[in-house]
């Protein structure tokens, strides 16, 4: 009964779509483009050098597939570089504990726990090479927020990280550690030049902008107001 429906990401809207036979308008959140930054306390903390480092962020469920990005990490050849994973669970479970107990065991292997701000602004400042390997996602806001700092991206092949604008060749097959591992081992020591960077940081601003968001959202309501 809704007079107008606003999703954040295609894959919403095409579900709704599907089951309810209603159009959707597709308005993404938005990002705030950060300033890259060069200090390097949080790297000082745990031992990271920089560009010596890939990172992943989110919570410690299993739908954010850590448990095969860990198979992968520690089956690659990747003995120049350390893993850095930032979040924990909100609620302690077998999952995450389990999670915990694979990464102790490995000296490159870095969980953080929660960071935002500073620290948070440090590692994606500094970091060679981000992973998203999840399940699922509805739109993928840390892989927007990497992109916003220029970094080189890679993600699981799931239709909400398709909607994001990676390149083709930065997508591997969610839930295969293989896949991950091979496209680590494809991208990680790849140039990325800071024009590439640069362009990659001014697509981010110009598709996920909150000023132009907030202009369309406004629009939506003016024309069931008029």
């Amino acid at each position: 009964f809704a007079n107008r429906i606003i999703a954040i990401a295609q894959n919403i809207a095409d579900d709704i779509k599907s089951k309810f036979s209603r159009e959707v308008i597709v308005l993404p959140n938005g990002i705030d483009v950060p300033t890259v930054t060069e200090r390097t306390e949080i790297l000082e903390k745990y031992g990271l050098q920089k560009k010596k480092y890939m990172l992943s962020v989110g919570r410690f469920v299993p739908e954010k597939g850590f448990h095969d990005l860990l198979e992968a990490f520690n089956s690659g050849d990747f003995k120049d570089f350390k893993l850095v994973i930032v979040g924990d669970a909100d609620h302690e479970g077998k999952y995450s504990l389990d999670l915990k107990a694979k990464a102790s065991k490995s000296d490159r292997v870095v969980l953080t726990g929660f960071l935002t701000e500073q620290p948070l602004q440090e590692l994606y400042s500094h970091a060679a090479l981000f992973v998203l390997p999840s399940y699922y996602e509805g739109l993928p806001i840390v892989l927007l927020e990497a992109m916003s700092y220029g970094l080189p991206c890679i993600a699981s092949d799931i239709p909400a990280n398709r909607n994001v604008p990676l390149a083709e060749g930065r997508y591997f097959n969610a839930g295969d550690a293989n896949s991950i591992a091979n496209k680590i081992n494809e991208l990680i020591n790849k140039q990325w030049s800071n024009e590439d960077r640069r362009k990659q940081v001014n697509m981010i601003y110009e598709l996920y902008n909150w000023s132009k968001i907030a202009d369309n959202t406004l629009k939506v309501y003016r024309e069931l107001l008029s």
